[in-house]
């Protein structure tokens, strides 16, 4: 049960964590009678959007790759993480299939802690964000 637990958790906090977040500073709001942090007037409005555009700028600026940069090696560096997390998740699973079939507990205790504790984050991060994006739409 821990090792599900280890699977479960990394999966569900980036979801879970803005929604108690909200959930929290609307209390704290509702208490204080005080509005969360929101414009209030239109020009306040239009400075946060700028801000917010120059920080995604900002961000955009520190991963674009250098100007003498083949194009399939600007793919593969932008595609990396996803194939280091996919190829992380494949190794996972026939060690633990190993693990189950041989049943020994050294096996069990190193796929229950040290693989799925690796695997679990990973998880979390192919899919936990998408499931994060999908619930915030509704």
């Amino acid at each position: 049960m821990p090792a599900l637990l280890g699977l479960i958790l990394p999966a569900l906090i980036p979801v879970l964590a803005p929604v108690v977040g909200d959930a929290f500073r609307s209390i704290i709001g509702w208490i204080t009678g005080e509005a969360t942090a929101a414009p209030k007037t239109v020009d306040e409005a239009i400075k946060l959007m700028e801000a917010e555009n120059t920080r995604l700028k900002a961000l955009a600026e520190l991963d674009k790759p250098s100007e003498n940069i083949s194009r399939w090696v600007a793919d593969l560096r932008a595609s990396f993480r996803y194939i280091a997390a996919g190829i992380i998740i494949l190794a996972a699973l026939p060690i633990c299939g190993y693990a189950l079939y041989v049943s020994t507990t050294t096996a069990i205790d190193f796929a229950n802690g040290y693989l799925l504790g690796l695997v679990g984050p990973v998880f979390s991060f192919m899919f936990g964000s998408r499931l994060t994006l999908t619930l915030r739409r509704k």
